[in-house]
């Protein structure tokens, strides 16, 4: 009989397979991805500052009806692994609410979120231009749509979809899991926060590292507080402060860097 924790019905082989593919679906992949791209700026002619790392840009430029189609269509397909995440605790006969992930206290999450924003955004900042300055980083441009009336909303779109991605998988759902394969809390944290700076490997090694060091932080306030709420919260003001204010103050500002 395979082996399994006590009450719970999932023996551990199946859990240990279902991480890999949930993370093969995802952030895994993303994180193979961010090592191929950054690869690939390393052995380009020109330093990695030189270069630009692009987030949010056109799938048909010229076109903004289909443009639009194109990108909610890429909203909604990657939060597909979060409607698994969703799935697959239920079958374990819990739900979100087991991390953290539901309104049942929308106030404090949304408080603390800002709290942690507020603290990381700053420092993360100045850490991007000092990595960016040494040359250690690609100059990152959170966006280049078209001026069109649905820049916005879809910056804020991407800006939530990435915050429920990675907090719900990458914190809530990977520790959940590892913690029931046995790994101890040092390892788990490790391998929660490595995975975080690897997917964004793509910006240089400042991105790894400085996105590693929020995963740290991540894992800690996680672990203090047993929700992923105001992390999604923290993330989703962190990524839409970087598009929206990148979209009103490239070229108008001396200090933000532009290709």
């Amino acid at each position: 009989m395979a082996e399994s924790f006590p009450g719970e019905a999932v023996p551990r082989r199946i859990l240990r397979s279902e991480t890999v593919l949930v993370l093969a679906l995802s952030l895994g992949a993303s994180g193979v991805s961010a090592l191929i791209s950054f690869v690939g700026s390393l052995t380009k002619p020109g330093g990695l500052k030189d270069q630009a790392a692009t987030l949010n840009s056109s799938y048909a430029p010229g076109r903004p009806w289909l443009d639009l189609a194109w990108q909610l269509f890429g909203i909604a397909t990657a939060l597909v692994p979060v409607a698994l995440v969703a799935h697959l605790l239920i079958r374990e006969g819990t739900s979100l609410r087991a991390i953290g992930f539901d309104r049942s206290r929308p106030r404090s999450d949304l408080g603390r979120g800002t709290l942690i924003a507020a603290g990381i955004g700053s420092a993360g900042l100045a850490f991007y231009l000092v990595a960016r300055a040494a040359g250690f980083n690609l100059t990152v441009v959170p966006e280049s749509l078209p001026g069109v009336w649905w820049k916005f909303p879809v910056l804020i779109l991407s800006a939530l979809q990435n915050a429920v991605v990675e907090e719900v998988i990458v914190v809530g759902y990977l520790l959940r899991r590892l913690g029931q394969l046995g790994w101890t809390p040092t390892a788990a944290l490790v391998a929660s926060s490595v995975l975080r700076g690897s997917y964004h490997l793509y910006q240089g090694i400042g991105g790894f590292i400085g996105n590693m060091v929020m995963g740290v932080v991540f894992v800690l306030l996680y672990r203090r507080w047993g929700r992923v709420g105001p992390l999604v919260a923290a993330h989703a003001l962190l990524d839409i402060g970087a598009f929206v204010g990148y979209a009103l103050l490239a070229g108008k500002v001396g200090w933000l860097p532009t290709p």
